[in-house]
Formats: structure tokens, C-alpha cells, sequence
């Protein structure tokens, strides 16, 4: 063989050493990655999950193994639901907090919509201004105007022990609702409300017709936000209507039931689940609208 012919000639391949196989070692890092991340996924559910389990296995407890230690119920009272139902004033409270959670929710979203179009669309002077002093508002704390705020609605209307005082204000719109909807029709393309300007829509048929169905995931978003808040609200209820119980809502009432029933602590868990079971309810069938108006929301400032 001649050194042109050595030269030439390819190198012999390499092979990996004995016992060591690449595709096995690539098998087994994916494995153990797939296995960390649901690891921490399943610490985090958890995390989040076992308070709802203790809140539930508590609520079907007797009145004796609730104070005790023991974790898992001997025996299932369901009846503790019924006894829960069947106090003085609770389902009172799931009307006023279904009425209050309901128009709130719709006269916020009726109100907000048309501002947060305004601000997103309309070319005017001062238009920056108004968006300023819009979002200005969301950082005054409500305990700045609760006594101002009061007195008008108990002296100047006389709605005090009502949830009149709360709902009423939420016809006029709110500043987080119309920042968030105002991020999100920044979104939509203006060439679709060109094209129905073009065929002769004006600006409400516009909004009617081509924003509110493309705004359906902010608006969804903005509702459930506002649901949420209704529901769960505890200061505004005990300003406005600690002094008539027939106003009283859940998240008000739930205080009065845990005052009541000190020592039950088994019917006190049954009524905080059933607090909680509409919230669940609403955001189990309604996250995938939730997050996408949120997630899109960011998109233009």
C-alpha cells in the first residue's frame, strides 16, 4: 500500500464502548425529565387540592370525629347539607348573593363594554387623558370614599340595608373592566370594522354586530372576573347591609353561621363548600374562554 493510498483512504468508524448505547441514554434522560415535571405538577395540584379534600371529608363528618384528629369520616352525614339549608336565613342568603353577583355582573359588563370601545377605536382629543384617569381610579382604595360614599347612599337615597348601594354604581362602569377590555380590542383588526363601515353599519351596529362576537373570550373574562368578586365580596356587604339580615349575602352570612355553629365544625365546612361549589362550577365550564381572554388581553398596548 503506498502513503497516497494510506492517505487516502477513510477513517475506520467509531464505535461506541461496550455497554454504552447512545439512543438508551437519551431514552433514560427523557424519562427521568418527564418524571421531574410531573413530579413538581403533581406537588403543585396537591398543594392546591387537599384543602378542598380536608374542607369536604370535614363537612361529612359527625359533630365528635370533626374534633377529633381523625382524617377520614366513619360515617358519610350527608345530612349535614340539609341541616346547612334548613338554617334560618341561608337560602336568603344564596338569593342575595345570586342577585348581587348576577347584576353586578351584567350591568359591569353593559357598562364597560362601550367606554372600553371609546377608548380603543375612537380617535378624539383627550383620549389618553380619559384612559389616564380611568386607570387612575383602580389605585384609590375604596376605604378612601367608603364613610363620603355612604352617607350619600343612606342619607341623600336611603338605600342603606340594601345591596342597592353596591349594585347601582356598577351601571357606570369600572375601571379594571374597561382597561381590560380596552387591551383587548386593541387586538381585533381595524380592517373589520372598516369593512362594516363600509356596508353601512354605524358605530353601535359596529360594536353590536362585529366587536361583541369577536370580544367574547374578554368579555367572558371580564364577567367571571366580576362574578367572582360579587360573590366573594365581604366588605361591601357588611357596610351597606349588616344591619337589615335579610341583605345579607353568603360571604357575610358564612361569619354569622361560623358564630352560630362555634363548635360545629362539621356543618361550618358543609356551608363553606356550598359556598364555594358556584364559583367552581362557573370557572370549570368556563376557563377555556377565561384564559384566552386573559392570555390575549396582553398582546397591544
Amino acid at each position: 500500500m503506498t502513503a497516497t493510498t494510506a492517505l487516502s483512504a477513510p477513517p475506520p468508524p467509531v464505535r461506541p464502548a461496550a455497554g454504552r448505547s447512545p439512543a438508551p441514554a437519551a431514552r433514560r434522560r427523557a424519562v427521568l425529565h418527564w418524571i421531574a415535571v410531573h413530579t413538581v405538577a403533581v406537588a403543585a395540584a396537591l398543594f392546591f387540592v387537599l384543602p378542598f379534600v380536608f374542607v369536604f371529608l370535614t363537612s361529612v363528618m359527625s359533630d365528635d370525629q370533626a374534633m377529633s384528629g381523625t382524617l377520614w369520616p366513619t360515617e358519610w352525614n350527608w345530612s349535614n347539607y340539609a341541616e346547612v339549608f334548613h338554617t334560618p336565613g341561608f337560602l336568603d342568603w344564596w338569593r342575595n348573593s345570586l342577585m348581587y353577583a348576577g347584576l353586578g355582573t351584567l350591568f359591569t359588563v353593559c357598562s364597560s363594554v362601550p367606554v372600553a370601545y371609546a377608548l380603543a377605536r375612537f380617535r378624539f382629543r383627550g383620549r389618553r387623558t380619559a384612559m389616564l384617569l380611568v386607570i387612575s381610579t383602580m389605585m384609590l382604595p375604596p376605604q378612601v370614599i367608603v364613610i363620603p360614599m355612604y352617607l350619600v347612599w343612606a342619607q341623600q337615597f336611603h338605600l342603606s340595608g340594601s345591596l342597592w348601594p353596591l349594585i347601582i354604581p356598577m351601571a357606570f362602569g369600572d375601571a379594571y373592566s374597561i382597561f381590560l377590555l380596552r387591551q383587548f380590542l386593541l387586538t381585533i383588526p381595524r380592517e373589520y370594522l372598516e369593512s362594516a363601515k363600509v356596508d353601512g353599519c354605524g358605530d353601535v351596529r359596529t360594536l353590536l354586530r362585529i366587536v361583541v362576537p369577536m370580544a367574547k373570550p374578554g368579555i367572558a373574562a371580564v364577567a367571571l372576573f366580576q362574578f367572582f368578586f360579587c360573590w366573594n365580596d365581604y366588605f361591601g356587604p357588611q357596610i351597606y347591609a349588616a344591619q337589615n339580615p335579610g341583605a345579607w349575602t353568603l360571604s357575610y352570612g358564612l361569619e354569622s353561621f361560623k358564630s352560630a355553629h362555634s363548635v360545629n365544625w362539621n356543618l361550618t365546612m358543609a356551608a363553606t363548600l356550598l359556598v364555594m361549589a358556584p364559583v367552581i362550577i362557573v370557572f370549570f365550564f368556563a376557563q377555556k374562554a377565561f384564559v384566552e381572554g386573559v392570555t390575549l388581553t396582553g398582546v397591544k398596548g
